[in-house]
């Protein structure tokens, strides 16, 4: 984690790391790794936690050609920035703008480095050059010995390692040109514009309560949740490969599961560890992450096929398990790295799939096209997309996504735990949430096809919902309290059209409640078939990544009766 570390503070302080086209190298029992400089990487030093503070930003890539012999005739990037922040990331370097001052002249004695020599030392050295505005340093020997501290000054450590300045004759007004710049996220696909959009890059989106009262949602409008942007892949180029704790590998293309393994379809809920963050955030304390509604949630149907089935192809074998695997790792072509644990995929009813359809159609690109791990009942964070790479492994993935990412702590342990003492995050609690309301009023209850569906006598509301439970738990009851939790009536279930070994999508409820009886907060909380209830606060439980937020939701009796008069 050494270089998760200093890119997290490199990129927090200014600092540009250019860097050579990356080569995947495969390593037993590891996550994806990269060789940079003849060295090997954790590509988790990209991780979402650090790429949020900057997401409002401008993000850019250097072009691997290093001419610039245009470079005075072109306008910055962005003219009102000065520096630029980056980490290598798949062979391009990725930056984002800021406001500051420009960049200092350069001293008539200092050495001046082009920035395609720059670029070109990178590729072919062992040694590893960085450059802030227009200063350039050799941070080969920090890299393995800087400990990651909070309180060290980076700026006064980076100048024991500078050696140099950039060219002006390759800046304008202290910037990279704007020739030499790209946009990773220009190929992004277009979305749904009902969706609720809390980042743009990377693009992350909730959906609308209107489209979480469906079983199945909407492929356009199920919710968005990337960490980088999305990946252009080819599905007659793309590849699956399986690494055996051997290491020995085989390679699947897109056809070849298609043809050689029996298809599957199953119906499952996806939810994000984060789901009701800002709940929490309002009804404890200020949490660390995208403040989600009730919408990091959605439901599909799927269709693949089982894991089990390709890795027993490749040669593992799945009825004597070896002792020194333990966990499944997925590796996604944009670097994004997750695993399971080995008896979830092994478990011939837990439905652990690669998927290639979603809603009956071809997975589309923000969903993982062409393939994508399915883990139902498992947080989503876990069914990696752009699926190109499954490892065996004895240990557990060391990503930063699954290492200091998707856990919770007690609510005494701040904002810098110990991330090794907490587990990743698996299996999801119950859960459950009001998504729609709508009012009869007296003079409608004989006309009001509501009225009669739900034999109304007197003004009410009908509140709408969902429960779901991880692990395939299935929903046994609903509770609703019109009155802060004073009275409970039980909501009725509707039937599903689930598909799969277990309980694996979510159930929908609706209830009508007089409107005499709204006092305080409208609740809603849910029971699985293992008798796990909600808890009634979040106080007890509060974690600051404000993961699995799942006490009552609670709905002041104002916002109902506001909500219930908008017309539907």
């Amino acid at each position: 984690m050494i270089y998760s570390k200093l890119s997290t503070r490199l990129f927090s302080h200014g600092v540009t790391v250019v860097g050579p086209p990356l080569s995947h190298t495969t390593r037993r029992r590891a996550t994806n790794t990269f060789s940079i400089g003849g060295a090997s990487w954790s590509s988790s030093y990209l991780s979402y936690s650090f790429v949020r503070p900057l997401r409002h930003l401008s993000w850019c890539r250097v072009k691997a050609a290093g001419d610039t012999r245009n470079a005075t005739t072109q306008r910055p990037a962005d003219v009102g920035a000065a520096i630029v922040v980056g980490a290598i990331f798949s062979g391009v370097i990725i930056l984002a703008t800021s406001q500051s001052a420009f960049a200092d002249a350069p001293s008539p004695d200092e050495k001046l480095i082009r920035l395609h020599e720059i670029h070109d030392h990178n590729r072919r050295a062992d040694a590893f050059w960085v450059y802030r505005g227009n200063r350039v340093y050799d941070i080969t020997d920090w890299v393995p010995n800087h400990p990651g501290g909070e309180k060290q000054d980076v700026y006064d450590i980076l100048e024991q390692y500078f050696i140099g300045t950039i060219d002006p004759r390759d800046l304008v007004d202290g910037q990279a040109p704007a020739d030499q710049v790209d946009d990773p996220f220009k190929s992004d696909p277009l979305r749904d514009k009902e969706l609720i959009v809390h980042s743009t890059r990377p693009f992350n989106a909730e959906t609308a309560a209107t489209d979480l009262q469906t079983f199945i949602t909407p492929t356009s409008r199920f919710y968005k949740r990337h960490h980088l942007w999305v990946p252009q892949v080819d599905e007659e180029t793309f590849t699956l490969t399986v690494e055996l704790p051997d290491g020995e590998e085989k390679v699947y293309s897109v056809a070849d599961l298609r043809k050689r393994f029996k298809e599957h379809t199953i119906t499952a809920t996806m939810q994000c560890s984060g789901n009701r963050r800002s709940h929490m955030t309002e009804g404890s304390s200020p949490t660390n992450g995208i403040q989600w509604g009730v919408g990091a949630i959605s439901n599909a149907s799927w269709t693949g096929v089982r894991m089990l089935d390709v890795l027993e192809d490749a040669g593992f074998n799945v009825t004597t398990l070896p002792e020194d695997v333990n966990h499944v790792h997925f590796l996604g072509a944009e670097a994004y790295g997750a695993s399971v644990p080995l008896q979830k995929v092994m478990d011939r009813f837990g439905d652990v799939m690669i998927v290639y359809a979603m809603n009956g159609k071809p997975l589309s690109r923000d969903h993982g096209y062409p393939l994508r791990a399915l883990v139902p009942g498992t947080v989503a964070a876990r069914s990696v997309k752009w699926l190109n790479r499954i490892i065996l492994s004895e240990e557990e993935s060391s990503s930063q996504w699954q290492q200091r990412d998707y856990k919770c702590f007690g609510p005494n342990e701040g904002s810098k735990p110990d991330w090794e003492s907490a587990v990743a995050i698996q299996e999801t609690p119950v859960q459950s949430a009001i998504t729609d309301v709508q009012k009869v009023t007296t003079n409608r209850l004989k006309d009001s096809s509501l009225a009669r569906v739900y034999g109304l006598e007197e003004e009410s509301i009908i509140l709408r919902g969902y429960a779901f439970s991880g692990a395939g738990r299935s929903i046994v009851r609903v509770d609703i309290s019109p009155d802060n939790g004073k009275t409970w009536q039980q909501a009725q279930i509707e039937d599903a059209k689930e598909q799969g070994q277990r309980s694996w999508s979510w159930r929908l409820w609706s209830l009508a409640v007089p409107t005499r009886l709204l006092s305080g907060n409208v609740c809603v909380k849910a029971t699985d078939d293992g008798y796990n209830t909600q808890p009634e606060s979040f106080t007890p439980y509060y974690n600051f990544r404000g993961n699995l937020a799942n006490s009552w939701h609670r709905v002041p009796t104002s916002e109902v009766l506001s909500a219930a008069a908008v017309p539907k």
